[in-house]
């Protein structure tokens, strides 16, 4: 697949370098409380920084939608040395965080996007690239939860927050799907208590596999107010 950013970007950026080598689908070793909404309404706005610079930036809103959830993201990226893109991705969910639809588009030298439809736990992918026909392709994960986070919509993980089991916390596992990779795989997410930046104390969740590890720090209420990637000297900071 065509990539837009920079290769060392990329690694930093993306999260299908969070992945390890195994796709395998992890065990669903938790769920939301029963009876609690998982979700809250909001809207908000990150800069993107690597290397302490500015390179981008993402608007985003979380909303009710016909008894589910839908999370609708932007991102404005403008790497050194690679050409600026646009990518927007909207995801509509099942109260429990289980994905409906998913439809993500890239703008670049290219335009591409696709159109992704769950259904018992298998995820129908049509994939639309410019000056090519469309691509179909079926992935089967075996459970109804997935995460979905796609390539530099770091609100996704927002959403991850929501579904991990704050009730039992612990190491919880997901299966995941890159939709812009069309690649399944894992992730292990687990509370690791309170954390400080810029003078402030949040909740902190990180989501990790064998290959990296991400940051998120959540104000009380688990909004994610800012993520970190420590090795590839990445944040993202809620304005």
């Amino acid at each position: 697949m065509h990539k837009i950013i920079s290769a060392v970007f990329l690694t930093a950026l993306t999260i299908g370098a969070l992945l390890s080598t195994s796709v395998g689908i992890a065990d669903q070793k938790s769920s939301p409380v029963s009876g609690s909404p998982i979700f809250a309404e909001e809207k908000g706005k990150f800069t993107i920084q690597l290397n302490g610079k500015t390179v981008g930036h993402e608007e985003f809103q979380i909303t009710a939608a016909g008894g589910g959830w839908a999370a609708h993201g932007t991102s404005d990226i403008n790497p050194p040395g690679s050409a600026a893109a646009k990518i927007t991705g909207s995801l509509t969910l099942q109260p429990d965080g289980a994905p409906i639809t998913y439809e993500w588009t890239s703008r670049a030298e290219k335009t591409n996007g696709a159109h992704i439809l769950f259904a018992n736990g298998v995820a129908k992918i049509t994939l639309e690239m410019q000056g090519a026909r469309p691509f179909e392709q079926d992935l089967s994960f075996g459970t109804p939860l997935i995460a979905v986070l796609d390539n530099n919509l770091y609100h996704q993980y927002a959403v991850v927050a929501r579904i991990y089991d704050w009730s039992k916390r612990g190491a919880q596992s997901l299966p995941v799907l890159i939709p812009q990779e069309l690649t399944p795989g894992s992730i292990t997410v687990e509370s690791v208590g309170s954390l400080n930046a810029g003078g402030k104390s949040y909740d902190g969740l990180r989501v990790t596999t064998s290959d990296l590890q991400v940051i998120l720090y959540l104000d009380p209420s688990h909004r994610m107010m800012r993520l970190e990637v420590p090795s590839a000297n990445v944040s993202v900071i809620r304005d």
